[in-house]
């Protein structure tokens, strides 16, 4: 039974990833090449307990079980270790979740399940560099991992039913609703969401609307609870066209091209959420939406 499991990547998914675990009685270990992120991870896992117990969903007993679950480590060997789970969520780069799982076939138990919480990357391109392929498995949470429910899980080629299932039951062990896909560019998530997102950007691009009025007609007229444009910003722009990139390469079709803005604004650092603007400003404190002066 696996009740230990190790998270490489300490950023928003890695700390919510732990967050969940923990907080479901596994013990957790989260590990990251730098020390101040690791630091800043675990003030944000207590910040978002606190958050629960004001909500009722938590208690201060639980808090300090679900922290006294988590231990850090900055060196990725001893990390991983006892783990029979690995759920790597470093960046997505490609060549940065190859040397990682490189580097994870080589030191961690032979029985151990590495997973990825890739959003687009192949899973049997990641499985392709361990000599495992058949327990290399995709665990794509969604953000807020505390707060989101499902949990795509996502095959590849070589993944065995056996894996699949210990997956599967796993997340519903967190209180999540996993949906098994199979390995393609961008699986289902993404596949769907990043070209919706893309064309909202043309669509801003060619001057059919602005911001605020695409943004509102897709919450208002499809029930969306955030639009294209906003919730590109949350994701992050530049992992938005890394997705998109994704698929654009692995389908060959026009149709995933990346819109020329989207791409103009990754260029100059206007990231969304993360550096203070992108379609809208932001700014600490200040919770009402302003779109950015560039489209206006």
């Amino acid at each position: 039974m696996i009740r230990e499991i190790a998270v490489i990547g300490s950023g928003t998914m890695g700390n919510g990833i732990a967050h969940v675990f923990a907080q479901h009685n596994f013990k957790v270990t989260l590990i990251d090449i730098n020390v101040a992120q690791l630091e800043k991870a675990i003030a944000t896992i207590a910040k978002n307990l606190e958050r629960q117990i004001a909500k009722g969903t938590s208690t201060e007993e639980q808090k300090a079980i679900t922290l006294n679950n988590i231990i850090t480590s900055t060196d990725i060997n001893r990390g991983v270790k006892n783990a029979l789970l690995v759920i790597e969520a470093a960046t997505e780069n490609a060549d940065i979740k190859l040397n990682i799982f490189k580097q994870l076939d080589e030191t961690a138990p032979a029985d151990c399940i590495l997973a990825t919480n890739t959003s687009s990357i192949s899973i049997t391109k990641i499985a392709a560099v361990t000599k495992r392929a058949d327990k290399v498995i995709g665990m794509h949470f969604m953000n807020p991992v505390p707060v989101m429910k499902l949990v795509e899980i996502i095959n590849g080629r070589e993944t065995k039913k056996e894996v699949t299932n210990a997956i599967v039951e796993l997340s519903k062990q967190l209180e999540k609703i996993p949906c098994v896909v199979n390995d393609a560019p961008g699986f289902i998530a993404n596949r769907i969401l990043m070209p919706m997102i893309n064309e909202a950007i043309y669509s801003l691009h060619e001057g059919v609307a602005g911001v605020a009025s695409i943004d509102t007609i897709m919450k208002l007229g499809m029930a969306h609870p955030m639009g294209p444009l906003q919730l590109a910003d949350y994701i992050g722009l530049d992992v938005c066209l890394n997705i998109i990139n994704v698929l654009y390469d692995g389908f060959k079709s026009e149709k995933y091209a990346p819109c020329p803005l989207l791409i103009n604004m990754v260029n100059n650092g206007k990231l969304g959420v993360k550096s203070g603007e992108g379609f809208y400003i932001y700014q600490p404190g200040n919770k009402d939406l302003t779109v950015s002066p560039q489209f206006k």
